[in-house]
């Protein structure tokens, strides 16, 4: 049995009409996510952090050249102010603001012992505040519109399974686990619906330091059952499906994505 994995060719068997905003979307997985939701017709407002605008830039290009309709903004999604602007950019550019991804992420791994303080509040706040400020910021905007949207985090396997180094990274995606649900609920009677996307490995940037040694590359794929890495082209096809009339149901659900790392490990 052969399967078509083209994210492209299933993307556009999904129509989204509205606009979509991904933190963090000009690299890596949020990179995927922009592409997908553009090709599947929304439009796209790419967040991006840092004073290097190219990759936003080449970015918007790219989903111009087929077609789409995009737009690049810098903002600090732990910055109140900067996610109010963030927010307006969308609304005064597209007329509204339908689905955010809260994408932007960063994690620092150090002992617990010897984790500084100011590294777990870079991370706490980034990571756990930034989806708390920029979900806030939309749901505001989607019940004023009164037509409803989609709230989609970017969490991780590390929600639920403990990573021993990571600990700041491990409690944010923990919080975002029960924000998530939290907000499921209180923003359902809107027509909100909140879920989070949870990756295991995947072939990023963020991950690339696990490939430096190949002894310990092989070690983890031996801990994944379909033994590699996922792409980003992955998560985004499932971030598409939660954006789209087919997800419209769900709301409260964490979607794991880890090639089965999780199950091997049994804790889940």
């Amino acid at each position: 049995m052969t399967l078509d994995l083209d994210p492209a060719r299933s993307e556009r068997n999904i129509q989204l009409d509205g606009t979509a905003l991904v933190t963090g979307g000009d690299s890596g997985i949020g990179r995927a996510i922009s592409l997908g939701l553009a090709r599947a017709g929304a439009r796209v407002v790419i967040d991006y952090h840092g004073a290097d605008d190219g990759a936003a830039r080449a970015l918007v290009r790219e989903i111009e050249g087929f077609g789409g309709r995009a737009t690049a903004i810098r903002a600090d999604v732990s910055d109140p102010g900067q996610v109010e602007r963030l927010i307006g950019h969308a609304v005064t550019t597209f007329g509204g603001l339908d689905i955010i991804v809260n994408n932007a992420g960063l994690e620092e791994q150090h002992p617990f012992l010897e984790t500084p303080l100011a590294a777990w509040s870079r991370v706490i706040a980034v990571d756990l505040t930034g989806v708390w400020l920029c979900s806030q910021g939309a749901a505001r905007q989607m019940v004023a519109q009164g037509r409803g949207g989609r709230i989609i985090n970017i969490s991780s396997i590390h929600e639920d399974v403990a990573m021993p180094t990571n600990a700041p990274y491990c409690a944010a995606k923990g919080g975002v686990r029960m924000l998530m649900r939290t907000l499921a609920v209180e923003l359902a009677p809107h027509g909100i619906t909140v879920n989070n996307i949870c990756p295991g490995a995947i072939n990023t940037k963020m991950d690339a330091r696990l490939k430096v040694e190949p002894d310990a590359f092989e070690v983890l794929l031996d801990e994944i059952p379909l033994h590699r890495m996922g792409q980003p082209d992955e998560v985004a096809g499932v971030c598409v499906f939660l954006a789209s009339a087919a997800g419209a149901y769900v709301t409260g659900a964490s979607y794991v994505i880890d090639g089965g790392m999780s199950r091997n490990a049994g804790s889940l």
